[in-house]
């Protein structure tokens, strides 16, 4: 397992370098870095499978810095490493890995290998699994499930809460889950007694739930010791997340011999993860997802534009711009795109378009940069410039 190691704290670095060499004979650490503005140019050089990230540092937001790492590297798993009181680790749990406290504890840390060699093996076991012979559970738009050689069909829950436990537990895989935390999520303002009630009641809905749809020799809810918690094993169905971070991880350098692979793996993405549901927990996945496509989207794009193949770069950023309206990357690439074919009223298109979501509707400033490119544009005489 290579890991690289992040905290702008020269000494907290050297101390979780030898605890991580003191608990683990086959970790590999391949770079320390106390300026986190090196971060991303070496995670790109050593393709670590973790990085150990230190959440609060001068200048920088650690959780920016790990969605950006996540769009560079796809599949990197990030472990951050904190001062915060757990209410607030919470937060960082739902698209990071692990987290760790300071000081760091031995048997905390010994924890955070473990999750990360599991998680290591099931990526493992994803790339050997057969991809027809498997079922696959889709979390790109709503829940779906799909057995082999059938379509995917949305499940039947009995109730609202039995669909947002199970894909809360999904979100969580091969992870435990701890019953209090079920219990704050989904019943906050219960009696605990009944509120555990209730959970009983929703684990054997969620269970006969899968069983109507076939996936229950596959797919089992855990309970943990003393009913601690629950954990969702999925056995050997997949999840379209994870098979598709596999996908882009694999990519490469995009050039003209790889740019078909960029644009099949891309099409993967057809909705946000669980973007059919209004799930709080869900949204720090469903943005590092979002990143991690329009990182990629958006080089696919730039490449396009590069070797003069406009209509093409044209449809990619519009793509982004549907998927992703209130960024200003996109309308700014095409009103250039629309310049540079002489499309006076491209231009204009986009330049309201994005004056109308900043302004009326997200009541922000539109960015000098653009607003200054636009003016030069207008005098300079738009298209017949």
């Amino acid at each position: 397992m290579k890991v690289m190691l992040v905290d702008d704290e020269p000494l907290a670095l050297i101390g979780l370098q030898r605890a991580l060499e003191r608990e683990a004979r086959d970790i590999e650490i391949a770079a320390s870095f106390t300026n986190p503005k090196e971060v991303i140019a070496g995670a790109l050089l050593h393709r670590p499978d973790a990085v150990f990230l230190d959440i609060h540092m001068p200048e920088v937001d650690g959780l920016r810095l790990g969605w950006q790492l996540q769009a560079a590297v796809p599949g990197i798993e990030i472990i951050f490493v904190t001062s915060y009181d757990h209410y607030a680790v919470r937060a960082f749990q739902l698209y990071a890995l692990d987290y760790i406290m300071k000081p760091i504890q031995s048997q905390r840390l010994r924890q955070t290998i473990q999750r990360v060699q599991e998680k290591l093996q099931m990526k493992k076991m994803l790339r050997a699994a057969p991809d027809a012979n498997v079922p696959v559970i889709r979390c790109f738009g709503p829940i779906r499930f799909q057995l082999p050689g059938s379509e995917p069909v949305v499940p039947k829950w009995r109730t609202s809460k039995a669909q947002e436990l199970f894909a809360y537990l999904l979100h969580h895989r091969s992870q435990m889950v701890y019953r209090s935390l079920l219990l704050e999520l989904l019943w906050p303002d219960v009696d605990e007694a009944k509120a555990a009630s209730h959970l009983y009641t929703t684990i054997y809905h969620i269970r006969q739930t899968l069983k109507t749809c076939g996936l229950a020799e596959t797919i089992s809810i855990r309970i943990g010791d003393l009913e601690t918690g629950y954990r969702l094993d999925l056995g050997n169905t997949r999840v379209d997340v994870d098979v598709w971070e596999e996908e882009m991880r694999g990519l490469g350098v995009l050039d003209k011999g790889t740019v078909s692979r960029y644009e099949s793996a891309l099409e993967g993405y057809s909705e946000d993860y669980m973007g059919n549901y209004a799930y709080l927990w869900a949204e720090h996945e469903r943005e590092r997802l979002r990143l991690l496509w329009r990182h990629h989207m958006k080089m696919l794009g730039e490449f396009y534009e590069r070797n003069d193949h406009a209509d093409k770069a044209i449809e990619v950023f519009r793509t982004i711009q549907k998927m992703c309206p209130d960024e200003e990357d996109s309308y700014f690439a095409l009103m250039k795109l629309y310049h540079s074919l002489h499309h006076q009223a491209g231009v204009e298109e986009q330049y309201w378009l994005l004056k109308e979501r900043m302004e009326r509707e997200l009541e922000l400033p539109l960015s000098e940069e653009i607003s200054d490119w636009y003016r030069q544009w207008k005098v300079a005489g738009g298209a017949h410039a």
